[in-house]
């Protein structure tokens, strides 16, 4: 099967570096659900006449790599509309928290729902982060937190994964909080994650990573290595919340077990910067988050000037984020973040494919890779972040095929 998109106004592609380039009046082959063919219009080599074609014509239209978001919890149940009221009546997250709300409020609403019902939750935010142009979204679990609540969230992503059409990356995320039956007995919950719950996720293949909220308060910097190097030496790939709240060198411990990302960053220190610029670990940042919590953003012109690799993500979640609307992020990231255009979409697209461990077949229109692609109806690419809090998105592909049209 062909699909070809001919005659594209801008075709936004990606060097292996991550720098954007723009080829005007340019078209894209793809066969079979992977790209074949990119250049200019006038040199594409597929005669009009193939059979089993699908034509795609992108005349005033930007045609971009499929969105990939890096970072979200979007399994989840209840609403914690109350705890953002409380919020800006001044009360801290950690003082929420305190009070028995943040993460163990959503735990609580998980633990009563079914497999079924997270499920059908999850799908409208899947389809909202779709017509944004989302085509690979990674999931965690982490609301749960018991062996059974845990597995059958992993459980419903993979289900979810199987429907389509966006592409799920799922993600082990038991250590997100210490729950409340483990309060006066941290290390009987940390023995639960390392011997109970991390062996059969990586025997059952339930998950691709395992993560960790490294911070003040949930896990040290000591019992989130520990963590993380169980999952490893299972065969799982890690991630890790850090340094979101305080500077607690999250950074450097992602650098030190070679994590694939490290997210957040809001409270990164100099140090941390400098450990992850020696590394290949990806600064996941989640601009939306700050937006919602009111609090500075994560340094990202520093850490783009130290070499680091930069990926942009949602950070979707019913406390902290509660948003599928990644390009609205990234309007974010260049206003608040000191983000260019450019690099904006290098964070959205093949840094994020990185940050995934995807880079190799995501992030990208180069030949060989996925048909994963974006048509919005701009005339450039920049109107994207530059109109902010609308959707430009026309169609997406994915693997080739129209999965969405406005």
């Amino acid at each position: 099967m062909l699909t070809i998109l001919h005659h594209a106004t801008q075709l936004v592609g990606l060097l292996p570096s991550g720098t954007c380039t723009v080829l005007e009046d340019g078209s894209l082959v793809i066969r079979d659900g992977f790209i074949e063919w990119v250049g200019p219009a006038a040199e594409m080599p597929v005669a009009a006449n193939e059979r089993d074609t699908t034509w795609i014509d992108a005349r005033g239209k930007v045609v971009l790599p499929g969105f990939i978001d890096s970072h979200t919890h979007l399994l989840f149940a209840g609403s914690r509309v109350e705890e953002f009221e409380q919020r800006l009546r001044g009360i801290s997250y950690a003082e929420i928290a305190a009070r028995g709300g943040g993460i163990l409020n959503t735990v609580q609403r998980v633990r009563q729902a079914s497999k079924e019902e997270l499920k059908a939750l999850a799908r409208p935010r899947l389809r909202r982060m779709l017509q944004f142009g989302v085509t690979t979204v990674e999931v965690k679990s982490g609301y749960g937190l018991t062996p059974v609540d845990e597995i059958k969230c992993l459980e419903a992503i993979a289900e979810l994964n199987a429907e389509g059409p966006c592409e799920l990356v799922p993600t082990f995320l038991g250590a997100h909080a210490v729950p409340p039956e483990y309060r006066t007995d941290r290390e009987g919950y940390i023995r639960s994650l390392c011997e109970d719950m991390l062996p059969v996720v990586a025997r059952e293949g339930l998950a691709e990573f395992c993560d960790v909220f490294c911070e003040t308060g949930v896990f040290s910097v000591a019992e989130s290595r520990r963590i993380l190097t169980r999952a490893r030496d299972l065969g799982l790939r890690l991630k890790l919340h850090a340094d979101e709240l305080t500077p607690l060198g999250g950074a450097e411990l992602a650098a030190e077990v070679g994590a694939v990302s490290a997210d957040h960053l809001l409270c990164i220190s100099d140090k941390g910067i400098d450990a992850l610029a020696a590394s290949g670990t990806v600064a996941t940042l989640l601009p939306g988050t700050a937006f919602f919590l009111g609090v500075d953003y994560a340094p990202a012109r520093r850490l783009i000037e130290r070499g680091v690799a930069v990926a942009l993500a949602s950070d979707c979640n019913p406390g902290t984020c509660m948003t599928e609307n990644l390009p609205l992020l990234g309007s974010m990231a260049c206003s608040r973040m000191g983000m260019l255009p450019g690099e904006v979409v290098t964070a959205l697209t093949l840094n994020a494919a990185a940050a995934l461990g995807r880079r190799d077949h995501l992030g990208s229109l180069t030949p060989g890779k996925q048909g994963d692609v974006i048509v919005c109806n701009i005339s450039d690419y920049r109107e994207i972040f530059y109109h902010f809090g609308i959707n430009q998105v026309e169609r997406v592909i994915k693997r080739g095929r129209v999965v969405h049209a406005a």
